[in-house]
């Protein structure tokens, strides 16, 4: 059983920093991708980045590229998100995911595994 969990949200001003934080257990696959996904109320849930596990290959959309980083811990089973120069519209609820399968990297359903959230609130 995989469990995903997020720590390190919260609430910062604009032009801040916080990094995010998914403990994962039970993720024995040597392969796949991990990824952090955000939904703000009354949107869709869109990715914010991705990282192939093993390779370390990093994606990112053109609104967070720049300003957030994705990196992994393997020997602690951490996936982290380095986020600066937050700006109000970053305010969502941030997950992590999993899936240990290839396939495309930007799709909420390709992911099979979900952490439960932590928030990160942006203020002006």
């Amino acid at each position: 059983q995989v469990h995903l969990v997020e720590s390190g949200g919260g609430s910062v001003q604009a032009g801040g920093s916080l990094r995010l934080s998914c403990a994962a257990s039970g993720y024995t696959y040597s392969g796949g991708r991990m990824g952090w996904f955000r939904q703000a109320p009354g949107k869709e849930r869109e990715w914010v980045a991705v990282v192939t596990i093993g390779r370390g290959i990093t994606y990112y959309p053109s609104s967070v590229k720049g300003r957030f980083t994705i990196s992994q811990d393997n020997a602690k089973n951490t996936v982290y998100l380095q986020m600066n120069s937050l700006k109000p519209e970053d305010t969502a609820m941030y997950y992590c995911a999993a899936s240990p399968r290839t396939g495309p990297i930007n799709r909420p359903d390709d992911y099979d595994y979900w952490g439960q959230g932590t928030q990160v609130t942006v203020s002006s």
